[in-house]
């Protein structure tokens, strides 16, 4: 049986020290079958310079360039209508993606698919996610224990409503770990360009609201190098998210959470921009506006959250 083809795609900006590395991470997969798409947004550094001497030397490599930088969902979005496969995986241009990542990924979205009929399905890598100081944590794949989210529980997991504690949202759906067909983009849309990020939540939702199913991978088969990047920042982040709960507004409406879910971007913020004390003064307004909501999600994030930041910062530097 002929094995499907799978489109690797790649965004870069400005990634000099390390496209190299994800292209080769590409192509050192050993499924057969695969192309690789590049797409370079507007990079000032010499990363193309980089992915044309990769491409000197294999022939999967295409390289499409955005002259001027559009963002990270626009890139995505070329990368897509440029994809010959028919499956689609996402690699980041700093990460590493181990040899077999393409093929699980791959053959659990086929056994998916064949025991349950279904047609639209993403399939989340398990990775373990690294720090400048070498600290390591594990993310195991949501949907890679029982049970997997499928339509409204993924909906509920992104948009602050009550979840099913019983299905399993592990590590989340970020971008960079995600495999699904290029038909899942026809039926759903492309990646919101008006989100610089969350594009990630913001395709979640829209699979869970067109009844997706998601599935991860067991086998940890994905390393993220942990970075800063210029829309990492505290208030970049506070906008997207912020843009990302509006546009679903109508749906935060019907179970009064949009203003709940505000004011928790907004503790978040204060919490990464290092402004603790209108994090705390946010936390007792929130606890006097929804006691129990407030307590609850607090008591079940915030002693991991401490815990994992002090990690991330031990013996830095």
């Amino acid at each position: 049986m002929d094995l499907p083809l799978i489109t690797i795609g790649i965004t870069c900006y400005n990634a000099a020290d390390t496209i190299g590395r994800a292209i080769e991470g590409a192509l050192k997969q050993d499924y057969p079958n695969f192309e690789i798409v590049v797409v370079d947004d507007g990079s000032k550094d010499n990363s193309i310079e980089i992915i044309r001497e990769k491409q000197k030397h294999s022939d999967k490599i295409r390289l499409i360039i955005h002259e001027q930088n559009k963002g990270f969902p626009s890139a995505l979005n070329t990368m897509i209508e440029n994809a010959q496969g028919d499956l689609i995986a996402i690699f980041d241009d700093d990460d590493e993606s181990h040899t077999d990542r393409i093929r699980k990924q791959c053959e659990a979205i086929e056994h998916y698919e064949s025991n349950t009929k279904a047609e639209l399905v993403a399939c989340y890598a398990s990775l373990q996610k690294k720090y400048p100081n070498q600290y390591a944590v594990d993310f195991p794949a949501i949907g890679s224990r029982q049970k997997n989210p499928i339509g409204d529980d993924i909906v509920r997991y992104h948009l602050y409503l009550e979840r099913d504690p019983d299905v399993f949202y592990g590590g989340g759906t970020p971008s960079c770990a995600l495999m699904t067909r290029k038909s899942t983009f026809r039926t759903i849309g492309l990646y919101d360009p008006k989100l610089r990020r969350n594009e990630d939540c913001d395709f979640a939702v829209r699979l869970g609201l067109h009844g997706g199913h998601i599935i991860g991978t067991k086998d940890f088969i994905l390393t993220q190098y942990a970075s800063l990047g210029a829309d990492k920042k505290p208030h970049i982040a506070r906008d997207s998210e912020l843009a990302f709960i509006t546009k679903y507004k109508n749906i935060l409406d019907r179970y009064n959470r949009y203003e709940y879910a505000k004011d928790w971007i907004n503790v978040r913020y204060y919490h990464f921009a290092g402004k603790k004390a209108l994090a705390i003064a946010q936390i007792v307004k929130m606890t006097a506006k929804y006691p129990i909501l407030t307590v609850k999600r607090f008591f079940k994030a915030a002693p991991k959250r401490l815990l994992h930041e002090w990690k991330m910062q031990k013996d830095a530097g």
